[in-house]
C-alpha cells in the first residue's frame, strides 16, 4: 500500500508541476499557488506511508533537540565573528604576499613576463 501512496504522492506533486505550465496564460501567482498546494497534498499523502512517517518523527525530534541548544549570548557572536574575520584576512593576506612572491620567481628564473 506504501508504494501507491508514494505513487499518488509523485503523480500529485507532478501534475502541479505541469499544470504550472499548462495554465501559462494566468497569473504567476495562481500558478506558484497551485504548485505549492500540489506539493503540499503531495507531501500529507507521503507522510501516511511507513518512510513519512519515520521522516516526521526525525523532523520532531531535531526540533526538540534544537531547543535544549545553549546559543551564545551577543558578545561571544561578536568576538568570534572578529577572531574569524582577522584570520580570514590574514590568511588572505598571506596567500596574496606567497602569490605574488612565487609570480615574481617564476618570471626571474623564466624571464616570461619581464
Amino acid at each position: 500500500m506504501d508504494v501507491l501512496k508514494w505513487v499518488l504522492a509523485v503523480a500529485v506533486v507532478v501534475a502541479g508541476v505541469v499544470a504550472f505550465y499548462y495554465f501559462a496564460d494566468q497569473l504567476f501567482i495562481y500558478r506558484v499557488l497551485m504548485v505549492v498546494a500540489a506539493t503540499a497534498v503531495g507531501l500529507a499523502i507521503a507522510s501516511q506511508t511507513d518512510l513519512g512517517r519515520s521522516v516526521l518523527g526525525l523532523a520532531h525530534e531535531s526540533t526538540r533537540e534544537t531547543r535544549k541548544v545553549v546559543w551564545p549570548g551577543r558578545q561571544e557572536t561578536v568576538q568570534t565573528s572578529l577572531a574569524v574575520t582577522m584570520m580570514v584576512l590574514i590568511v588572505g593576506v598571506f596567500l596574496w604576499v606567497t602569490d605574488l612572491l612565487l609570480s615574481v620567481g617564476l618570471r626571474l628564473l623564466t624571464g616570461i613576463g619581464s
